[in-house]
């Protein structure tokens, strides 16, 4: 009997348990990766309010670099973060750094979120050497690169049996031969091609691009050499430097300004060579240095981790 009663009071708390209903639990929201520069005159307290400004919209911070020259009273700061999207908007993170811009005076304030913003526009030139552009190919194709490349325009004539232009076809990019003269650089039919691109890349494009197209594009050229110069000018400065010996060899990406390649400078790579190389070797070394250096300028600059610094310099983080 007891037995009897046992059992029943078991099936009567497995039927109440049956009608207990339970809440489904939503999953959380991913977490939303964005980045943040800064750049304004220096004061007390822009770090704790930046830091406040995604911390009160459930944001958190993953990296955060800052720099302020000695004696300068400027201030630098760029912050990698994290962010639930549904609790912070991106139109409401646009307007709360705008209030943060307008606190400090901020020279500069940009937010970007990798994967809803949109990627940037851009163009390649090139001449005939193929090693910079192939890279950036391939490199774009792997994903390497948040950019999408509306066109490629070189001054020198590809076949339709080229690697380069094998791929441009298999991926939908035009590609523009522009014969140019020492009387006509073409510059009038680039800047037609180069409307509504957010920066260009010369990718060893060995033509100078004259004052007039520079004023008139606007927006950032990077361009890529290597880093033999000043001392090797003219034609083959690799032949050059590897007759006379040297011992380090270099590349260098920096922004286009009037002055020749004299611009602000977004990266340097340098490697050693010695009696060993022969010219082949040189020159391999010295092209994959610049794929490499010009490759990790234009990732930076995607970044935001580039910033303009007195006119001719940058800070990059």
């Amino acid at each position: 009997m007891a037995m009897a009663r046992r059992v029943s009071q078991v099936m009567g708390l497995a039927n109440r348990n049956r009608n207990i209903s339970f809440k489904s639990l939503d999953p959380p929201s991913p977490l939303t990766h964005g980045i943040h520069v800064f750049h304004c005159p220096d004061a007390v307290g822009i770090v704790a309010k930046l830091s406040d400004c995604i911390a009160s919209r459930g944001g958190n911070i993953l990296a955060a670099d800052v720099f302020v020259p000695e004696n300068k009273q400027v201030f630098y700061s760029r912050s990698d973060f994290v962010f639930d999207p549904i609790k912070w908007p991106r139109h409401q993170m646009e307007e709360d750094f705008l209030k943060l811009s307008q606190t400090f005076n901020a020279i500069s304030s940009v937010v970007r979120v990798p994967t809803v913003d949109p990627k940037y526009k851009i163009a390649v030139l090139a001449s005939k050497q193929d090693h910079c552009l192939v890279d950036l190919l391939h490199g774009w194709q792997d994903g390497r690169f948040p950019v999408d490349i509306k066109c490629v325009i070189s001054n020198h004539h590809r076949g339709p049996n080229t690697h380069v232009i094998r791929f441009l076809e298999r991926h939908g990019i035009p590609y523009h031969y522009l014969c140019t003269t020492m009387e006509n650089k073409r510059e009038e039919e680039i800047l037609q091609l180069v409307q509504n691109t957010d920066f260009l890349v010369l990718a060893r494009y060995m033509q100078i691009l004259s004052a007039n197209f520079l004023r008139r594009y606007r927006n950032d050229i990077i361009n890529i050499h290597h880093g033999l110069l000043p001392s090797f000018k003219g034609g083959h400065p690799s032949k050059q430097a590897f007759e006379a010996g040297v011992k380090l060899i270099g590349a260098t990406s920096h922004f286009v300004t009037e002055e020749l390649d004299a611009g602000p400078i977004i990266e340097q790579m340098v490697e050693r060579v010695s009696h060993r190389d022969n010219l082949q070797s040189f020159v391999q070394k010295s092209e994959n240095l610049e794929k490499q250096c010009l490759s990790k300028a234009i990732r930076s600059y995607c970044e935001l981790r580039v910033l303009p610094y007195e006119g001719k310099k940058t800070v990059v983080f």
